[in-house]
Parts: structure tokens; sequence; C-alpha cells
């Protein structure tokens, strides 16, 4: 039978589980609850109030600490915006509408949304698509112009490029290639 090591406060029938905390003030548990999650990672406001909400901390009571937590800038929406729109957009490559969409299911307001992603010029879009065909074309090499040209198009859209840009990036990188792409028109999706 193996021996388990015991550490100090451990008891033979303790786990890994959270500790059972006794019960206690809900605006002090609200408080825990939020900056054990703001730890690991910056969180959006309504990120907090969902798992507030989940925890069943009263809804009056989950305001008051989160704008006390706004108020003294542990919460801010906006730079959590445009950290994320950073992030993404030069980390997976993301577009625009691909990153609205994903600060959109975090919650976060449209103005703020609408602000982050505005700092992303069409140029800088359209290098980072430039890149990411670059990376994947040589991926694609033997396949007919055809099915290159679609399975590059897709990559780019399901990232949330627009359908024009796409097609424009990816016949350029194919042209460079040496492909012939005069009898392509902008819809050859």
């Amino acid at each position: 039978m193996a021996r388990r090591t015991e550490w100090p406060g451990d008891s033979a029938d303790s786990s890994r589980a959270e500790p059972a905390l006794p019960p206690q003030d809900p605006a002090e548990r609200a408080r825990a609850i939020c900056l054990r999650l703001l730890t690991g990672t910056p969180r959006t406001r309504k990120q907090l109030a969902d798992a507030l909400h989940k925890r069943e901390v009263p809804a009056e009571v989950a305001e008051e600490v989160l704008s006390r937590f706004e108020d003294v800038g542990l919460i801010d929406d906006a730079a959590f915006a445009d950290a994320w729109v950073e992030s993404r957009h030069h980390g997976r490559g993301l577009a625009r509408r691909a990153l609205a969409r994903e600060l959109r299911t975090k919650g976060v307001d449209a103005t703020l949304i609408d602000e982050a992603v505005g700092r992303l010029d069409a140029d800088q879009e359209e290098a980072t698509a430039r890149e990411l065909v670059a990376r994947k074309l040589r991926a694609t090499r033997g396949l007919d112009r055809d099915r290159r040209l679609r399975r590059l198009a897709g990559m780019l859209a399901r990232k949330g490029y627009p359908e024009g840009m796409a097609l424009r990036v990816v016949k350029r990188a194919l042209e460079e290639e040496g492909e012939d792409t005069e009898d392509l028109d902008d819809t050859a999706f």
C-alpha cells in the first residue's frame, strides 16, 4: 500500500476541491469570488456578473461589488477589449469582424467594441491576411489552383476576413507563385 505524504493542514479525508467556507457576508463572498477570478486573467464586468449570479450572490450585492471594482480599476472593459484585440489579432490573425464577435460574447459594450476594433486599420488587417496566406501556401502545393484558392480563402473567411479581401490576397499570392489567375473573377468561392 502506497503511503501518502501528509502536509501541514492535511487530514486523511481532505480533498483537492475548494475548501468549504463558513457562511459569510454576501458582499465579502462576492469580493472573494471576483478577486479569485481576476487573479488568473482579466475578465469583463459581464463575465464577473455571470459568475456571481451562478454562485447565487444577490443581484444588488453583486452590482455594488462590481461597481466598486470598476471604480478602483480592477474591472475595465475598455482596457480588456483593447488587450483582446491586440492579442487575438497578432496571435491568431483574427480580423475585425471575428474580434467584434468574440468581444460581444464576452459582454463588452458595443461602443467599446467599435473603439477597440477600430484601432485596426484596413492596411494592417490586409497585411495580417497576407502573412496568414504565406504561411499556409506551401501546404497547398500540389493541389489544383481552384482547390488552393478555396482552402486559402476559406481559412481567411473563418478568421473573419471579408470575402473580397480574402480573394484579392489569395489571388495575389498565387500569382506570385506563378499560378495563372487571369480567368478567376472575384466570386470564385
